[in-house]
């Protein structure tokens, strides 16, 4: 029986540095941002057959794309570095297809055409039974042992996996607060996270399957073009978005996942700080692998060791006194809850 494993985390966080560094063990399957791709709509209640199942994996994220097609990609994209014949502006881009597959291949629309032939015939069950045949297919093609998803911003989506995948194993994944925060404060994919939550927010809703067009109409100017299918990138880009807002959000995700981790089985959980991969490399890979099932063999010890980037570290104490006083501020809920 093949092992699985969820790394569940704020994201800026080392984690992509971490599924490269999984990808280089080889008996590692590194699905990087397989949950971030698909979501939720993968997960449908009941039995599906194996072509709706597909397109649960085939369809794009709409939210990516309209990033995309707004001149603003992020640079977890791989497919649009070298991209194929999907098009966001055209076509679309398959959720697999943009984070995924180019992860794993070098040839993305050759291996997603394979997975079609195959997933579109496998009859009808549950979504659970789907993802693990896929996983299985996966391993075979590649010869893998250990199937491991990492995505960034994912601490939400872990009660939902352990129900789907009860066998799973988690780690959650971390890094200092205000360092984590300042770089989500300069990411796009955060910035833009963190303008939908203030829509959400403004328009008093849980989820945008409840924003009405009363709703749109009372948003300000500078967040109801967000909505469109295209929109100025300068409307994320170059807002003026406070430090706080990011601690907060690093402050909420990493009290989610550690809240998650204390309620889970004995030998079912463990964490990784960032800080502590690049302080102690081969010692944290190695009950790493451990801990997910795979041999901390010296090669890829080295080669781990070797991706891991020690610039960024410190980043946020070269702001402002007063900055860095008050984002540590802001972080402090989050890391009272990582040192409870």
């Amino acid at each position: 029986m093949r092992s699985l494993t969820f790394v569940i985390g704020t994201g800026r966080s080392g984690s992509t540095a971490l599924s490269r560094i999984l990808n280089a063990h080889p008996d590692v399957l590194s699905l990087n941002e397989y949950m971030a791709s698909v979501g939720d709509a993968a997960f449908p209640a009941g039995k599906v057959s194996g072509e709706e199942f597909w397109q649960t994996l085939y369809r794009p994220a709409p939210h990516f794309e309209r990033m995309i097609r707004s001149g603003l990609p992020l640079p977890e994209f791989l497919y649009t570095r070298r991209p194929g014949r999907y098009s966001a502006q055209t076509t679309g881009i398959p959720a697999l297809s943009l984070m995924v597959l180019p992860h794993l291949t070098d040839d993305p629309d050759g291996f997603l055409d394979d997975l079609a032939a195959a997933v579109v015939q496998w009859p009808e069950r549950t979504a659970a039974e789907h993802h693990r045949a896929l996983f299985g297919l996966l391993c075979g093609r590649f010869a893998r042992t250990a199937v491991v998803e990492r995505s960034g911003y994912s601490t939400g989506w872990a009660p939902g996996l352990r129900d789907t995948f009860p066998e799973a194993r988690f780690v959650h994944m971390f890094r200092d607060g205000p360092d984590c925060a300042l770089s989500m404060s300069r990411h796009p994919g955060y910035r833009a996270i963190t303008l939908l939550r203030e829509i959400k927010e403004r328009a008093g809703i849980e989820s945008f399957g409840d924003l009405t067009e009363e709703h749109v109409r009372a948003l300000p100017p500078d967040l109801a073009p967000l909505l469109d299918d295209r929109f100025d990138p300068a409307l994320v880009r170059d807002r003026d978005l406070p430090l706080r807002r990011f601690g907060a959000l690093w402050s909420e995700l990493v009290t989610e996942g550690a809240q998650f981790l204390a309620g889970l089985p004995s030998g079912q959980g463990t964490t990784l700080a960032y800080e502590d991969l690049l302080d102690r490399p081969a010692e944290e890979l190695t009950r790493l692998a451990e801990f997910i099932g795979v041999a901390p063999q010296p090669q890829w010890l080295s080669t781990g060791s070797a991706l891991l980037d020690h610039s960024r570290r410190g980043s946020a104490s070269r702001l402002s006194a007063e900055e860095f006083a008050d984002l540590r501020e802001s972080c402090a809920p989050g890391t009272h809850a990582l040192d409870g």
